[in-house]
């Protein structure tokens, strides 16, 4: 996994270009990542992006600052929980009922605030985890405040390495 405490540092950079190496070497491969939108200069949300070229929004600025009870937020994003798990959770299940024959390398950017509104993207990623024909590459937060309990199982982990990038 890929760790850093800031936004803007290169996590997901890195992870598309191992992903775009990993397909020339012809590996199965699959997963996704999160890609920022932008409109004038702008950051106005984030996207998630398949492996497979599925696109979909993640969380988008949102001007209204009342919030209504099924609305998840990260500080100025409304997260679009639905688009979220549509695009992500049936790739997650896919690669997670492959035979144990085939090793496949999983793409997670990332396990962050956002994603983790999603307890079925939650059990999902612990199913990946446990899968032992699965590699995972994904990315995870430093934690600033409160830490994000699958991000420090993933952390705590014996089989997983974490790489602080800066």
């Amino acid at each position: 996994f890929i760790s850093s405490l800031f936004l803007g540092v290169g996590k997901t950079t890195l992870i598309q270009k191992v992903t775009q190496a990993l397909k020339s070497s012809g590996i199965p491969i699959d997963g996704f990542y999160t890609e920022e939108v932008r409109e004038g200069g702008r950051r106005t949300g984030f996207d998630v992006v398949t492996l497979s070229g599925k696109r979909g929004p993640l969380s988008r600025v949102s001007s209204d600052s009342s919030t209504s009870r099924r609305e998840y937020r990260v500080g100025q994003y409304v997260v679009d929980l639905v688009s979220f798990e549509q695009l992500v959770l049936p790739m997650l299940r896919n690669v997670n009922h492959g035979s144990d024959a085939e090793k496949k390398i999983c793409v997670i950017d990332e396990i962050g605030k956002m994603e983790l509104f999603s307890q079925a993207f939650i059990q999902a990623v612990r199913q990946t985890l446990t899968g032992s024909g699965t590699v995972v590459l994904g990315t995870i937060p430093i934690p600033k405040g409160k830490p994000l309990d699958l991000v420090e199982e993933i952390r705590s982990r014996k089989d997983i390495k974490v790489f602080n990038v800066s």
